[in-house]
């Protein structure tokens, strides 16, 4: 465990953060929190490259674990719903298994590689979760109590596209910036990882 540690204090600090900063907008269609929410790809990958999937899925479960903890204070204040925490912990907990999944199969070939089509696989998987399972109009029979109709307002695509529910709009907004933070994610990923190995490499 206390190998893992910094590990599980990341992941915390990224659900945690998340958590808050998904309360306040950025623009149009986004929030702060896709600023910090793609951060959690990128502390499983390291985790994975570093220690392996079983220590990387326990860091996920820790985060898994905090992002509950955090819809259960949310839901007190009346800051989040039931439909959203649903939607939320279901889509963490797939996507971030996804991504280390996904590594794995890909962990042979170059560096780069796993870590972009982990985050990038994971990425779509979970904006497809959340989104869907928080708004799409379908599933409001399982929520009766959660009133999502300002979300199925019909509004062009990111406001210039053909026309589309609201929450499509989030949905690929979000996706946007999580795909772009895949990308960029890799410079800390090689940065990190490095410095763990060496690290290892010294204290065996």
């Amino acid at each position: 465990m206390p190998r893992i540690l910094p590990g599980v204090i990341a992941m915390a600090a990224v659900v945690v953060a998340s958590n808050i900063l998904v309360q306040h907008l950025l623009g149009s269609w986004l929030t702060w929190g896709a600023l910090t929410y793609p951060v959690a790809f990128l502390v499983t990958d390291i985790m994975n490259r570093v220690y392996g999937p079983t220590a990387a899925r326990k860091v996920v479960y820790a985060g898994f674990v905090t992002g509950v903890l955090c819809s259960l204070v949310a839901a007190g204040m009346d800051k989040t719903t039931l439909r959203i925490a649903v939607a939320s912990g279901a889509a963490f907990l797939s996507a971030q298994l996804m991504d280390i999944s996904v590594f794995n199969q890909l962990r042979k070939y170059n560096w780069w590689l796993p870590p972009l089509a982990a985050s990038v696989a994971g990425s779509i998987l979970d904006t497809t979760v959340f989104f869907t399972i928080a708004f799409a109009s379908q599933l409001t029979p399982i929520f009766p109590a959660d009133d999502v109709s300002w979300a199925n307002e019909l509004v062009p695509l990111l406001g210039h596209g053909p026309v589309q529910p609201l929450w499509v709009s989030l949905a690929v907004a979000d996706c946007g910036v999580k795909l772009a933070q895949a990308v960029l994610a890799l410079v800390p990923f090689r940065i990190v990882v490095g410095n763990l190995i060496q690290r290892r490499a010294q204290t065996n």
